[in-house]
């Protein structure tokens, strides 16, 4: 097999802010495998909290060359990965952007979607929630008002307007929110006193309201909350789970920060074992990597797949968005199509 990869800048239509702060763009790093003549796509989208970035990426992913020439298979997804797995610790998005070139590659050569490959019936209703930052009033009416299609608002807070903010959009809209303050909260009695005013204001759940670290003040409050509180920064891949047992009600996974869709199927049946609410999210990301996430969304409770929408340029064509829903089709591997023919 042969595989090559390529640096580019995200740039969004808008700074977004959340708790940790605000940045206007995202480093990614594209990859591709090619196996007698087919080619598979991938992505690895690196947002700050991460830690990782174009150089770590490129750094990583030539290690990861030598290892993929040894293998003439592509079917040997697992075998590969966990090699690839065993470079060094972390890099999850570089690690992803294989994971998903991988399942593209394998798709593509058995002509099936990888949705049907994990039996994931793309027939389910996939509503996506569309995310607000944090924001001025003036810019949340603007961005209400550019998600007017969509059902589910995502609404980020952790910052001292947390009850201003979800003021004004319910002066705007009744639409279902959930909100995520990004670990912003770090007393749990605060905490506890936001969940009863959110759920008040009919808000499904929150995300990641504490600092993961906060894992004994996060169960007591998961324990007395009005709504389910989702894991979020707290929660990264497989081996996660089974502690945050009780500190969770459910979890949100991202391929960026698991290693994959491989990753990423593993901890929704396991998950499912546990009795745990499932949402799968995404960075920053284009059409590449919200496709890849897609196959698996039709198998989870909730989607929060919007990342195409907030940049200036997507390099993909894949998933489409129709009233608010993520439209699969049925195209072998992940689904997409180069825009334009990568360098």
């Amino acid at each position: 097999m042969k595989f090559t990869f390529v640096p580019y800048t995200l740039k969004f239509k808008r700074p977004f802010s959340i708790a940790h702060g605000s940045r206007d763009s995202t480093p990614v790093v594209f990859t591709r495998l090619e196996h007698q003549g087919i080619t598979g796509y991938g992505e690895a989208s690196m947002p700050p909290y991460l830690g990782e970035n174009h150089e770590t990426v490129l750094k990583f992913l030539t290690k990861t060359e030598k290892i993929i020439r040894k293998f003439t298979e592509p079917a040997e997804i697992e075998v590969i990965l966990s090699q690839i797995d065993k470079i060094e610790i972390g890099n999850t998005a570089a690690k992803t952007s294989v994971d998903i070139a991988l399942h593209d590659l394998a798709g593509k050569i058995q002509n099936k979607s990888c949705h049907e490959l994990f039996r994931a019936d793309k027939k389910k209703s996939l509503f996506t929630a569309y995310t607000i930052p944090i924001d001025d009033p003036q810019g949340i009416h603007s961005r209400v008002e550019e998600a007017k299609a969509y059902k589910i608002l995502k609404v980020k807070l952790g910052s001292a307007d947390d009850k201003k903010i979800i003021e004004e959009i319910r002066k705007l809209t009744d639409k279902e929110i959930i909100v995520d303050a990004n670990e912003g909260w770090n007393d749990k009695h605060f905490a506890l006193e936001m969940a009863h005013w959110l759920a008040e204001r009919k808000v499904l759940f929150i995300e990641q309201p504490m600092p993961k670290e906060k894992t004994d003040d996060t169960a007591w409050l998961t324990s007395k909350s009005p709504i389910p509180i989702i894991a979020d920064e707290a929660v990264q891949r497989f081996s996660d789970i089974e502690r945050l047992q009780g500190v969770y009600s459910g979890i949100n996974i991202k391929l960026m920060k698991c290693t994959g869709m491989h990753e990423a199927h593993k901890m929704i049946l396991q998950a499912r074992k546990y009795g745990m609410k499932i949402m799968i999210g995404c960075m920053s990301e284009t059409s590449c990597g919200v496709s890849a996430a897609a196959q698996l969304a039709p198998l989870v409770d909730w989607i929060d797949l919007d990342g195409p929408l907030l940049i200036k340029e997507d390099y993909f064509d894949g998933v489409k968005f129709s009233e608010g829903k993520i439209i699969l089709n049925d195209l072998p591997g992940i689904g997409v199509v180069p825009i334009s023919p990568l360098p």
